[in-house]
Parts: structure tokens; C-alpha cells; sequence
């Protein structure tokens, strides 16, 4: 199968000129059924409940089927790095492809680990829990030397792979009328002038007004009780490190359910 990938420039005042992460368009007609699977934030042993699901719902389809992560895999969660090697490594079954979306924990982190200073204010979105999964104590590592210091150990500690991943996700994949991405659209706005930063981090006008566009978007970033269907969009963060629930969307002839 022959992927269509499409490198946008960011169309935000802030970032005009600055070259967007990878937006990715495929031909639902490849697909005998799409996943999307929600915010796993750490949670190692929800993820391979949630791929279980996945393929005993996909058992005797013939045809290739699609996994969509949302982004947000660190964080919260006691197992981050379990995840991203999880995630990492190619997938168990050849008739799936799969794709993880950056969400914005995880831009966070890539951001702190191109450069501590500027990026570190993921330290206040869980990271403490991430950098233990790496072996690294956070307050323990800041009391003994400052931020400094915790740079050394983290850039010690999390592998140039891991670093090179995180900074090559991409942050949207279109098939059809569906758009997944992490957080949202900016209403009104075409897709390809979408900033990255909407992308990855917007709640409203989004979450009342939904995309304006003739689309349906797939998203996470908003925890809520239950899987939420807006107006043209379907939120699939049930905040999985709090709950135990991570939640799986499926789509087959264009009709989305859950499983």
C-alpha cells in the first residue's frame, strides 16, 4: 500500500515560516476497518488491552486494517517508557499498519529534550512520572543540581532513538471525511492552515463549535466520562491513567462505534 505523506507549513502568525510536523493522507478504500485508540498517558497494561480488543474485533476481516494513536503516550501514567518502546517496535500483525499522532505531552517532552531551558515547562505536566520510567528522580535530580543537572541525567537517559521518535511523530492523518489528530481544529479553518499548535493543544472554540468543516474529527486531549460525540467530532479520552479505561473507536464503510 502507497502512503500519501504531505509536509504543510504552519499558517499561525507565530509560525509562518516554520516547517509543521507530518500530516499524513490515506485512502479509506485501503481499509477494511480503522482504530483509533485515545490518550494512553503511561498506561502500558491499558494499551495491550486496548490492541486485544482490537484484534479479536478484527479477526476474520479480511483486508488490511489501521491503527490510529492519538499522541499524548507519556506522562501520568507509571509505565511512559514501556509505551514508546511498545509503540516503537513494528506491529505483531502484518495486515495492520499503524500510526502514532504527536499529542501534546508528547511535544512537550520533545521540546524539553531539544532544549531544557526553553522547554521545561513539562516539568509541571506529569513529568515526573515519565523521567521515573527512565530511571531518572525528578526532585530528587532538581535538589541536587538544578535544571542543569537534570538535563545531564535525562539526556543520559533516554535513548537518541526514543529522542528521534518523539520528534518525528506526526500530527494528523486524513482518511476520507475523518481527521485524527490529538486535540482539535481550529473552527473554520482550511486543513491545510491548521497550526500545529491547534492541533495538538486546542480545547475551545473547538470542543462547542467542532471544526466548521466538512469533516469529522477523531480527538483526544479532553478527558471526559465517556466517549463524547459532538458537533462533527468524537472525543475518545476517558483519561485512562485515572480511570483504567481506554477507549477504542472503530470505523468501517465510514460508520463509527466503539468496542
Amino acid at each position: 500500500m502507497k502512503k500519501l505523506l504531505r509536509r504543510f507549513l504552519d499558517a499561525g502568525p507565530d509560525h509562518a515560516l516554520a516547517p509543521g510536523r507530518e500530516r499524513i493522507v490515506l485512502d479509506p478504500a485501503d481499509y477494511a476497518a480503522i482504530y483509533a485508540i485515545g490518550d494512553v498517558h503511561g498506561c502500558y497494561a491499558e494499551l495491550l488491552d486496548a490492541e486485544c480488543r482490537v484484534l479479536r474485533d478484527a479477526a476474520g476481516r479480511d483486508g488490511r486494517k489501521l491503527i490510529v494513536f492519538l499522541g499524548d503516550y507519556i506522562d501520568r501514567g507509571p509505565s511512559s517508557r514501556r509505551v514508546v518502546e511498545h509503540l516503537m517496535a513494528p506491529h505483531s500483525c502484518r495486515d495492520f499498519d499503524r500510526i502514532t499522532l504527536c499529542g501534546n505531552h508528547d511535544a512537550a517532552f520533545a521540546a524539553f529534550l531539544e532544549n531544557p531551558s526553553e522547554g521545561r515547562r513539562w516539568l509541571d505536566f506529569g513529568a515526573a512520572a515519565t523521567l521515573y520510567s527512565y530511571g531518572v528522580d525528578l526532585d530528587r535530580t532538581l535538589a541536587g543540581g538544578g535544571l542543569p543537572h537534570l538535563a545531564e541525567q535525562v539526556r543520559g537517559a533516554v535513548p537518541l532513538a526514543h529522542r528521534l521518535w518523539f520528534s518525528g511523530l506526526p500530527v494528523a492523518v486524513t482518511l476520507g471525511q475523518f481527521v485524527f489528530v490529538h486535540a482539535g481544529l481550529e473552527p473554520g479553518t482550511a486543513l491545510e492552515k491548521q497550526a500545529d499548535d491547534d492541533l495538538m493543544w486546542i480545547r475551545e472554540p473547538f470542543l462547542q463549535r467542532g471544526p466548521e468543516l466538512p469533516v469529522t474529527v477523531v480527538h483526544g486531549h479532553t478527558p471526559t466520562d465517556n466517549v463524547t460525540f459532538g458537533k462533527n467530532r468524537i472525543g475518545i479520552d476517558t483519561c485512562a491513567y485515572a480511570t483504567g479505561r481506554l477507549s477504542v473507536l472503530r470505523i468501517i464503510d465510514g460508520v463509527p462505534s466503539l468496542i
